[in-house]
């Protein structure tokens, strides 16, 4: 039996019809939105909705801020130098839950897709796991993990230093992805290994010239770092979860309350956009878009290869194809599951960065708006109700890597199953500003 939580902050709100395109919004009158964005290819939707027209359909025109780090884009959100803004699917619930330096309150009614996420190590690193562990070129993700397990042994036998990882932000499904692989091999990130925020456009960088020894990013830097022949890609997103949120579109809560039809033309805008992106007879167009300097300002030729889920593991012929790699608007990936939202809580607490309780549950669930998005889209497009609180992990394309599932009516027996996990406040990493 599923889980539901009581409350307008989650609860649907109706709207059975999709709504007709406008030629202006009535009410609100014609809006111009400044939207912050990272240069990822997951803000695709958002940057094909201003690119190809999706947003003007509906009256709107978006107008889009490259920024620099994750922080900045919360903190220009809070303060008002932003009306929407792609963000960390955990930033949200971060920010309903009061959590980082400058918590202030911030929804999703939309999912921009899934997957894009990968651990790139360095090539001098993944040697000494080769050496530790007798490491095969096709061995999976979690055998990754297990020999990276056997050359911090070694490490630590010598007395040498751990090894540096970085991630973008605190908050951030690059961090609990990065730590549920590290675990899942029996590391223990906060003692085994050094974890860091590198912002994504430096990772590649900070990876060459010695500054961290791998991190967990967004496409195209894992590529961009194996093509330069400084790093070895050794997870990918599907292999710890499928169906883990990615980036989401961000919103201050009173700014969607006083501008409803705003909201709901954006989310048309950004549904269609969705579907175009999906599109493989469009990434041709997608990725000449994305590799302009005003967005990713990256080589077209890696991100049409990152579309179509085609890796360079390294620099030396090592490949992989990942079907589905992106998943922009198929299996209802744009929809915020609240029970998405839990899983974020769970892991957030699994590592020192709250605590559980009743309050703290629903207001991690309320960060997630079904209910918007069903207003705007209709109910056909959206999954069942029962489906919102649900238990995640539990059918065959979408396990997590350890094999649990996550029942969000027994998150404390969840989280007290991990073999690792932090202590009191253990699992806190230095907040970039």
């Amino acid at each position: 039996m599923m889980t539901k939580f009581d409350g307008t902050a989650v609860g649907p709100r109706g709207g059975d019809s999709r709504l007709a395109a406008p030629a202006g919004l009535t009410g609100e009158g014609s809006r111009t939105l400044r939207a912050g964005f990272i240069p990822l290819v997951d803000a695709s939707v958002l940057i094909a909705a201003s690119e190809f027209g999706f947003a003007q359909k509906e009256g709107i025109v978006l107008d889009l801020v490259k920024d620099v780090s994750w922080a900045n884009v919360r903190d220009r959100l809070a303060f008002r130098q932003f009306d929407i803004a792609h963000m960390l699917s955990p930033m949200p619930v971060a920010s309903m839950l009061g959590l980082g330096s400058n918590p202030s309150p911030t929804i999703t009614p939309f999912s921009l897709g899934r997957g894009g996420n990968a651990i790139t190590l360095s090539t001098r690193l993944y040697a000494r796991m080769q050496q530790a562990g007798a490491l095969s070129e096709t061995a999976s993700a979690l055998e990754n993990a297990q020999a990276l397990a056997k050359a911090i042994s070694g490490m630590k036998a010598r007395g040498e230093p751990l090894p540096t990882l970085g991630v973008t932000y605190p908050f951030s499904s690059h961090n609990y992805e990065f730590r549920f692989w590290l675990a899942a091999g029996g590391i223990d990130p906060d003692r085994d290994v050094k974890l860091v925020v590198v912002p994504p456009p430096l990772t590649s960088d900070a990876l060459a010239t010695g500054a961290i020894d791998g991190f967990c990013v967004g496409a195209p830097w894992n590529m961009v770092a194996s093509e330069r022949g400084v790093g070895r890609i050794v997870a990918a997103k599907q292999d710890i979860w499928p169906s883990a949120p990615e980036k989401v579109i961000g919103m201050r809560p009173e700014w969607a309350e006083t501008h409803p039809e705003t909201v709901s033309r954006l989310i048309v805008a950004l549904d269609a956009a969705a579907r175009w992106c999906d599109r493989p007879d469009n990434h041709d167009a997608l990725s000449e878009a994305l590799a302009d300097s005003r967005y990713i300002a990256a080589p077209v030729d890696i991100i049409r290869r990152v579309l179509a889920g085609e890796f360079n593991l390294d620099d030396q012929g090592n490949r992989r194809v990942i079907d589905g790699y992106f998943k922009f608007h198929d299996g209802f990936a744009n929809y915020p599951r609240p029970s998405q939202a839990l899983w974020i809580y769970s892991q957030m607490i699994r590592w020192g960065q709250t605590d559980l309780s009743s309050t703290g549950m629903t207001a991690a669930a309320a960060a997630y708006r079904p209910d918007i998005y069903r207003l705007a889209l209709g109910a056909d497009a959206a999954p069942l109700l029962d489906d919102d609180i649900r238990v995640e992990g539990a059918v065959d394309g979408d396990r997590f890597m350890d094999g649990q599932v996550f029942d969000p009516a027994r998150i404390a027996d969840y989280i007290a199953g991990f073999a690792v996990k932090s202590g009191m406040g253990s699992g806190s990493l230095a907040e970039e500003n």
